[in-house]
């Protein structure tokens, strides 16, 4: 089969790898549409490396290739004898991440026994520690990990359930800390600023307005006015901070008052220098995107003098259904078919070969135009109905 091998930093080629083995609890499915993710170009421009050996060193590209692609949905083409409830034909989307359910492994660790499935003790991740990602034609799945997508539902917005997934997991994290601001305690949380207005800030924001019914202020921080535009339209406040300074804007907004909660979702690490003077002396802080580069770590200490509550969150962790499989990303995709979050808006690039991939990575990231892109592989499927040999 055909893969998009990354074989290092900014090297992506589209070769031949053998196809996937399926074990007795797995199944085969054949890649319909894969979401292009910020991690995913972090990971090609060498700013990020979560593969790593015995000794927590990072392994270098050259040395062990990589498939990217961890937001995926596809057909399943082949059933492992053990899969008792899925068979061929059926549309999932996957959790990419392998745990104690994935495995089969009993007694549950105590990370995946308390929902954190991505703390796993024996976690591993497709697409990102090294297992093979989605850029490829096929790839083998634990069938825990599948969850079946209605047919009203395209497999481009199937693919988009994983990053809704990670808002959920983050947003509960940030809601379970022992904050003095929240949304239901003695002192409520009045303002929310959301840093970035990329697919993460936009799923933030729709979550706040639609899951929480937040109604108060959430002013939401970008430089492009394509993705301002949709701040609006989904009920936030835009500051333009190419145009306007957003410390000012804060506290104008806010009437001095400064932010209650603050998500980091733009990954570019010049926030920590400005967070001192945007936050609420302790108010929350919830790191989502996480700058790469570019940032002495000193700049912490204004930041901790506020006393702030951070929280970090990493994936799509949640607790786990009666059949094994997870409840973070059922609860994900019943808010995207029922409209509740809107994600298609979102996609403003489409790729539909392996081979156009690199363009994203290469050039179309820093267009001005762009918010997220999916490669579609669905038209190649419909006009190829082919076994996987």
């Amino acid at each position: 089969m055909k893969a998009a091998v990354l074989e290092d930093v900014a090297k992506l080629v589209v070769r031949s790898i053998p196809d996937p083995v399926v074990p007795p609890n797995e199944v085969a499915v054949r890649v319909q549409a894969v979401g292009v993710c910020g991690t995913d170009l972090h990971l090609f421009g060498g700013h990020a490396n979560y593969n790593l050996d015995a000794q927590g060193r990072p392994i270098p590209l050259r040395e062990q290739p990589q498939i990217l692609g961890h937001e995926f949905s596809g057909e399943v083409v082949e059933v492992g004898r053990d899969v008792k409830d899925l068979k061929p034909g059926d549309r999932v989307l996957c959790d990419q991440g392998r745990n104690c359910h994935s495995q089969g492994r009993r007694p549950l660790c105590s990370y995946c026994a308390s929902g954190d499935s991505h703390q796993c003790e024996f976690y591993a991740e497709h697409g990102i520690t090294g297992l093979q990602g989605a850029l490829a034609e096929y790839i083998a799945m634990p069938g825990v990990n599948c969850v079946q997508i209605p047919q009203s539902l395209s497999s481009e917005l199937g693919a988009l359930v994983e990053p809704l997934g990670c808002v959920l997991h983050s947003s509960d994290r940030a809601e379970r800390a022992q904050a003095r601001y929240t949304f239901e305690g003695e002192e409520r949380i009045r303002n929310v600023l959301i840093c970035g207005a990329g697919p993460a800030g936009l799923l933030f924001l729709q979550y706040l307005r639609n899951v929480k019914q937040f109604d108060g202020l959430i002013v939401v921080s970008d430089v492009r006015e394509k993705n301002l535009d949709l701040v609006r339209e989904l009920g936030g406040t835009p500051v333009n901070v190419a145009r306007q300074n957003l410390t000012a804007a804060v506290h104008e907004h806010t009437a001095g008052e400064r932010i209650h909660y603050l998500i980091e979702a733009c990954g570019n690490s010049v926030i920590f220098e400005q967070i001192p003077s945007l936050l609420r002396k302790q108010g929350t802080i919830l790191l989502y995107g996480h700058g790469h580069k570019g940032r002495d770590i000193g700049l912490w200490a204004n930041i901790l003098y506020l006393e702030p509550v951070l929280v970090a969150a990493v994936g799509a962790s949640g607790g786990f259904d009666a059949d094994g499989r997870p409840a973070t990303y059922r609860t994900a995709l019943e808010l995207i078919v029922s409209g509740k979050i809107r994600v298609q808006p979102f996609v403003t690039h489409r790729y539909r070969a392996l081979e156009e991939i690199r363009k994203a990575f290469e050039h179309d990231f820093e267009e001005p135009d762009y918010i997220k892109g999916v490669l579609n592989l669905q038209s190649a499927v419909d006009s190829s109905k082919e076994g996987r040999r």
